[in-house]
């Protein structure tokens, strides 16, 4: 398919007011959406971008987290949600959605047709070496499309206790930057939260870092007080979601009773949001 000059630029200006959007003066406040009506929710409460969260995407179409989900699957409800709202919209695509670095190059493409601007991209267990081989087919496949895509390599060695935790900050920063020399705009650190490691990872790392958020964190304003240019709660919302279903059902099944549903979103606010 021959691209539409007119739609590279328009999605290259929306990548770069995306980026432009990571600052510790302001830091990017994201509450990830999993289908169109959150999505349309977070734009309506007035967020300044949409993040996808893969754990909550994949919960909706029926599959577990953790590269499970086929590719055509997740690129369509990318594809919804960016249709579905005006302000930029970044997926989270897991590892990449493929077996090599080629592979993670052809989702890229398939991001980019879908109209998103950003992508998160994890390096889990796979070596360091491997993941910026990945980063690099990312950023590729973006220049050659025309468009700056925002990648946001997600290094996830506190969150899954990787090495040695004497050295683990060390190690942190020191995959932080490989991936940025390999492409990546920005670094997602998930798994910490404590002011003093914090600081120290906004002061080694040479790009906007990106910090997850929930129940217990210091708020968005300390976080960019620390050097944070970007916050997420990513699974968080969707979870409390489905804790809303559980309960209700629980509290009906026993006590016979519907308070749990006190705080729902009015049926026509919702509707509404969902016409046109």
């Amino acid at each position: 398919m021959t691209p539409n000059p007119a739609a590279t630029a328009t999605l290259a200006a929306r990548a770069t007011a995306f980026a432009d959007l990571h600052t510790p003066a302001s830091p990017l406040a994201l509450a990830n959406a999993w289908d169109v009506a959150s999505a349309r929710l977070v734009e309506a409460a007035g967020a300044a971008a949409v993040a996808t969260t893969s754990a909550g995407v994949a919960w909706s179409l029926g599959s577990p987290d953790g590269d499970a989900l086929a590719r055509d699957r997740a690129l369509d409800l990318i594809a919804r949600v960016a249709a579905a709202v005006s302000v930029p919209v970044t997926a989270d695509i897991e590892g990449g959605f493929g077996a090599d670095a080629a592979a993670v190059g052809e989702t890229v493409r398939g991001v980019l047709a879908a109209g998103a601007v950003g992508i998160n991209i994890e390096d889990g267990t796979r070596s360091p070496a491997e993941h910026a081989e990945r980063l690099a087919a990312a950023r590729a496949a973006a220049d050659a499309a025309g468009v700056p895509l925002y990648v946001n390599a997600r290094v996830d060695t506190f969150l899954l206790g990787l090495g040695d935790p004497a050295t683990r900050l060390d190690e942190t920063l020191a995959r932080a930057a490989a991936y940025l020399r390999a492409g990546a705009s920005g670094v997602f650190v998930p798994g910490v939260t404590d002011p003093a490691t914090v600081a120290e990872l906004a002061e080694g790392i040479d790009a906007p870092l990106n910090v997850l958020v929930g129940p217990g964190a210091p708020s968005v304003a300390a976080l960019g007080g620390l050097g944070v240019s970007r916050v997420s709660l990513g699974s968080w919302v969707a979870g409390a979601a489905y804790a809303v279903v559980r309960r209700a059902t629980e509290e009906l099944l026993t006590d016979g009773t519907y308070g749990s549903l006190a705080q729902s979103v009015p049926y026509g606010e919702l509707n509404a949001l969902l016409k046109g």
